[in-house]
């Protein structure tokens, strides 16, 4: 066993702790090596690696996992969802995983606007609780999706809405907690539940604890708040605990105060020249009662010229406050006091969701600066007086550039709260002496503002060092003793808050190579957007495995983890040969989803084809690989070798078996008539405009689709031609990590299309997603690859762009079905809207992932989660659908899954718009040319 010498409690274990623990809880006692590279991190700069995991199942649990841990000497570190972003949900030893059994709520009393809640609970699933009778929990942070209650409590999170509903301090009643001596103590106020000598100790500061807090200073979550156990302030023992970072007990119920929502909840967005003049209206704005006020610039969302341009929708200006009021009444005299170069009033609730995404995703979207290079955290939520917002901004933009950093403020302006990400490098000795050095500075900056080191994370690694400068030595010395008193051991969260570890220690960029997929997977920052739990809403497609499972392994951010974790080497030891990351990934469909959706664009589908390339690389590699990486990997080939004759021998009974895939869904039947055969002996009715691409489960397992697309662009006046040979994206190839042949069948394609200019139109969402993305990706030397893939469309950007005047038919009916995911993620869906509802198509498609995705749903063990992920969204969609609606997707594995799982009839959009043409009977075709025979596949 190893000790630390600068905390009192032993950092390794021995060989019994585990078995020690197993047969003390019920709960899951996990020390395997993905298990603790899966909690190495949060959504921070530092990592610490555990000696293993414990999923409590209650109070009794957690109690004897303490015990256990204390016997053995190991630290104890509570976890919820794991986005603190000062390091303070990693940890040594033991981390309690609080999110997998301790997240129930107990009860709603919507007569005492109170709710019981366990540690581990979402608050959103809070929040859905409370809205029936009209409440809500105040405080809310950006990371409400997956942020836990517990975390909250131990971070005292805020949010947007802290200048009407206070702190998670402010609302919080009592506690449950157990030391790691194994006392369980009920906080509450006028000193219950206070640790023996806590309120001796005060008795004995209190001109201290009058005099050295800040005033005036709404978001000070620095530090231990002991001056809510001075006697005029109720000595409030459960106020006092909120925001100990764990360090002082683990909650295990929690007791907390609901408020009335909003009977009419408007956004009134105020745009201003620059962020000076924003951040100086934010604190005049107040006296009006928003209920919010948030700022951001320019330079995190981008310029926006007027309301409705561009992306954003955001009124005229170069940087904006977002003030949600409740009534018209309100957003009227806010307005007019706002002195603002340009107001919106947004009444819609989806156009409120769109805009309040913009600062919800900020946490992400502000780790990539303008012009490149990525941001980290670090200085990330400090707090001044929101009269002082102004001139602090002011000074530390000054400061980033005086260091030679960039970075993008955003935050709770309401409350002088200012969030960032700077542009570090983190990765040399002298970045991160320059890390230090700014850290050291920005801190004086603060506190000459009279403002809070952290506003709303709290201090854990990345600023508890520096808290001295904030409150000075005599104070920071009584938080030391107070952490004493709570835990004399040192066994709770030991290195945070009191006795800290230095700020530029345990950096989870030390050892990590600067190229190759570990630093690609170094962007994840934490922030776990892919962690929410089901069902997906909105347009959202990540992570539907994780949903489908619950498992951190299986999200997108668990995934990172691990591929980070195996470059370092440290834990995860395997390399590219990895069985842990090989596991975590298996359940990955590939969907692009994290492309789009990840705040950060982690792209684990492109992690997931490397991985896979290098783990079966090697002269055994061949072998290894799963059967149905060689036959639904390479279907493309099989079927332009054989044709139909494969769906002859697909239907025999060993065939499944024989190709490796499972036999509980019949295998795609393969048409007895190419595509690209009916196209060669038909010819066309146009001259050529465009060439539709003939992808392989267009030509050979839906033909019906393609001769539809053709039927649909004569209509429009738009001839069609097809490439001169056969022509492949290589997506099933890309999809199982045969990297090697993918580059060749790419190169082959690049040869047959040559130096074409035309657009190309294609049918199948994933190739076009391939050729746009994957295509220029694994062939960034040839520049014919960019070429082609910036010619890309798909059938409705094709009508939209070369046949504006065209009318579609009328269908005047409801349309249900899925947006293919990769459309999602890569190709975008607003032209395909457009036209369905010019064609009278009314209802929008789910999101999410069909879960068949390609080959993932006919590879063994695959089943249960390709139906859980059918069932997140696109099942219930069809069933809530009238008979009489359309049932539309685009893509073929969206279609196979939709037949084999429901009796209803899918189609692309393009069947349904021929068939319409051909029943309206009056549209008339030219006399057919005597074009040349085309090939493809």
């Amino acid at each position: 066993m190893r000790r630390d010498p600068r905390h009192p409690c032993v950092v390794g274990t021995d060989e019994g702790l585990a078995a020690d623990l197993r047969a003390a809880v019920a709960g899951e006692v996990d020390f395997t090596a993905a298990a603790r590279a899966l909690v190495t991190m949060d959504a921070s700069n530092y990592r610490r690696v555990p000696a293993g995991t414990v999923a409590p199942r209650d109070a009794d649990d957690v109690a004897a996992a303490l015990e256990i841990c204390r016997a053995h000497g190991v630290p104890v570190v509570p976890r919820g969802a794991g986005t603190s972003i000062g390091g303070q949900a990693t940890g040594t030893g033991v981390v309690l995983d609080l999110t997998r059994h301790l997240d129930g709520l107990v009860s709603v009393d919507p007569d005492t606007r109170t709710a019981v809640v366990r540690p581990g609970l979402v608050l959103g699933r809070l929040r859905e609780a409370a809205r029936p009778y009209g409440l809500t929990f105040g405080p809310d942070p950006s990371t409400h999706s997956r942020c836990t209650l517990g975390g909250m409590i131990g971070n005292n999170a805020c949010g947007a809405h802290s200048v009407a509903w206070g702190t998670t301090a402010d609302n919080v009643r009592s506690l449950e907690v157990v030391t790691y001596r194994g006392e369980r103590l009920t906080l509450g106020t006028d000193g219950r539940g206070a640790p023996a000598g806590l309120l001796d100790t005060v008795g004995r500061h209190l001109a201290l604890l009058r005099t050295g807090y800040p005033a005036g200073l709404p978001r000070r979550i620095s530090g231990y708040a002991l001056d809510a156990l001075l006697p005029e302030r109720g000595t409030d023992v459960v106020r006092s605990f909120v925001g100990s970072e764990g360090t002082l007990g683990v909650i295990t119920e929690a007791t907390v105060r609901l408020v009335p929502l909003p009977a009419a909840p408007l956004l009134v967005v105020l745009g201003y020249a620059d962020e000076t003049a924003a951040a100086d209206a934010a604190a005049g704005l107040l006296p009006l009662g928003p209920l919010t006020v948030e700022g951001m610039a320019a330079d995190l969302v981008g310029p926006a010229t007027g309301a409705g341009s561009g992306a954003t929708g955001l009124p005229k200006g170069g940087a904006w406050l977002f003030c949600e009021v409740d009534g018209e009444t309100a957003a009227r005299a806010l307005v007019r006091a706002a002195d603002a170069v340009d107001a919106l009033v947004v009444r819609d609730p989806a156009g409120q969701r769109a805009l309040w995404r913009i600062r919800e995703d900020a946490a992400g979207t502000a780790t990539r600066v303008p012009g490149g290079g990525d941001a980290w955290p670090g200085w990330e939520d400090c707090a001044v007086p929101p009269a002082r917002l102004g001139a602090y901004l002011r000074d530390f933009r000054a400061l980033l550039a005086a260091h030679g950093l960039r970075g993008t403020p955003y935050g709770h302006f309401g409350d002088g709260c200012v969030h960032v990400r700077v542009d570090f490098d983190l990765w040399t000795g002298k970045g991160v002496r320059d890390f230090r050095r700014f850290s050291e500075d920005v801190a004086d900056l603060v506190v000459a503002h009279g403002g809070s080191l952290s506003g709303e994370h709290g201090d854990g690694q990345a600023r508890a060092e520096l808290l001295p400068r904030m409150y000075g030595d005599e104070l920071v010395a009584l938080f030391g003793t107070v952490k004493d008193l709570w835990d004399p051991d040192g066994g709770l969260n030991p290195g945070m808050l009191v006795r800290p570890n230095p700020l530029d220690s345990g950096l989870r960029f030390e050892g990590l190579p600067l190229v190759g997929v570990g630093r690609e997977a170094a962007r994840c920052v934490g922030v776990a957007k892919c962690r929410v739990a089901g069902p997906s809403t909105g347009d959202t497609v990540m992570c539907p495995s994780f949903r489908a499972t619950g498992d951190e392994k299986h999200s997108t951010r668990g995934r990172a983890r691990l591929l980070h974790e195996m470059a370092l080497g440290e834990i995860v030891t395997g390399g590219w040969r990895s069985e842990e990351v090989r596991e975590a990934l298996d359940l990955c469909l590939s969907c692009k989803g994290c492309r789009s959706d990840c705040p950060v664009g982690v792209d684990m589908a492109a992690y997931k084809a490397e991985f896979l390339h290098r783990h079966y690389a090697g002269p055994t590699g061949w072998w290894r690989r799963p059967r149905a990486h060689w036959t639904m990997g390479g279907l493309p080939r099989w079927l332009d070798l054989f044709g139909s004759r494969l769906g002859t021998l697909t239907r025999l009974p060993f065939a499944a078996r024989l190709a490796g895939v499972t036999d509980t869904r019949p295998l795609p039947p393969v048409a007895p008539r190419t595509f690209t055969h009916w196209f060669a002996d038909r010819g066309s009715f146009r001259p050529p405009a465009l060439t539709l691409w003939p992808d392989t489960f267009t030509d050979h397992l839906a033909p019906e689709t393609g001769r539809a697309a053709v039927r649909v662009l004569e209509d429009a006046g738009l001839g069609a031609d097809l490439p001169p040979g056969r022509v492949c994206c290589g997506l099933t190839y890309v999809s199982t990590g045969r990297l090697g042949a993918a580059r060749r069948v790419m190169r082959r394609t690049l040869d047959v299309t040559g130096e074409a200019t035309g657009p190309v139109v294609v049918l199948e969402p994933s190739c076009a997603a391939t050729l746009r993305t994957d295509l220029p990706e694994l062939l960034p030397d040839d520049p014919r690859a960019a070429r082609l893939a910036a010619r890309v469309l798909t059938l409705a950007e094709a009508l939209e762009r070369l046949a504006p005047d065209w009318t579609p038919p009328r269908l005047d009916r409801e349309a249900a079905g899925q947006t293919h995911c990769h459309q999602h993620a890569v190709l975008g869906d607003a032209a395909d809207r457009r036209l369905r509802a010019r064609a009278g198509l009314t209802g929008d498609l789910a999101g999410g992932c069909c879960g068949l995705a390609g080959n993932f749903g006919f590879e063994p063990g695959h089943e249960e989660v390709s139906r859980a992920c059918a069932e997140d969204r696109l099942l219930p969609a069809l069933r809530e659908a009238p008979p009489t609606a359309e049932i539309l997707a685009d893509g073929f594995s969206c279609r196979t899954q939709i037949t084999h799982l429901t009796d209803r009839r899918p189609r692309h959009l393009a069947e349904v718009l021929a068939e319409a043409i051909d029943r309206d009977g009056g549209r008339t075709m030219p006399e057919r040319p005597n074009f040349p025979r085309k090939g493809g596949g």
